[in-house]
């Protein structure tokens, strides 16, 4: 099923663009969120009438994410834990953890923007990504210390 996306979304294009998906995606989720409409020829029309407003609109969207992750890219966050044997901690640094000091510190990020694969459970110093729009992805620092 051929799609018009109104907004980026990961992976799949930028707004306006026109992709191929399954009709369930396009179906459940895409077209019922407000993320795309379906490609016939009215639509059509219609988008290349809204691309311009679209284009300015996610170049907007683009220059605040980057305004923010500038400063995202000097931040760091440190998490003083309790520690076991071998440096394994005795719980582990979720992404709700890192969006709580984010938050602290003056950064409104959700804990679905963080890009952690699996919560931390060893000392160190991690890079960790944080999704701020489709093509911006500042990495920050999170320092994991004996308490």
């Amino acid at each position: 099923m051929e799609v018009i996306l109104r907004n980026a979304v990961d992976k799949l294009g930028h707004p306006g663009d026109i992709v191929s998906v399954s009709p369930g995606f396009a179906r459940n989720y895409l077209i019922p969120r407000g993320f795309a409409f379906e490609a016939t020829e009215g639509n059509r029309k219609r988008i290349s009438a809204e691309k311009g407003r679209l284009e300015a609109a996610e170049s907007e969207r683009r220059e605040a994410a980057e305004a923010i992750a500038t400063k995202l890219g000097e931040v760091s966050v440190t998490f003083a834990a309790r520690v076991g044997e071998e440096g394994k901690l005795f719980g582990s640094i979720t992404t709700a953890d890192i969006a709580h000091q984010l938050e602290a510190q003056g950064y409104k990020i959700e804990k679905r923007q963080i890009e952690l694969n699996e919560p931390i459970k060893t000392l160190g110093v991690y890079r960790v990504g944080i999704r701020l729009h489709a093509d911006v992805k500042p990495e920050i620092k999170v320092w994991i210390i004996k308490q």
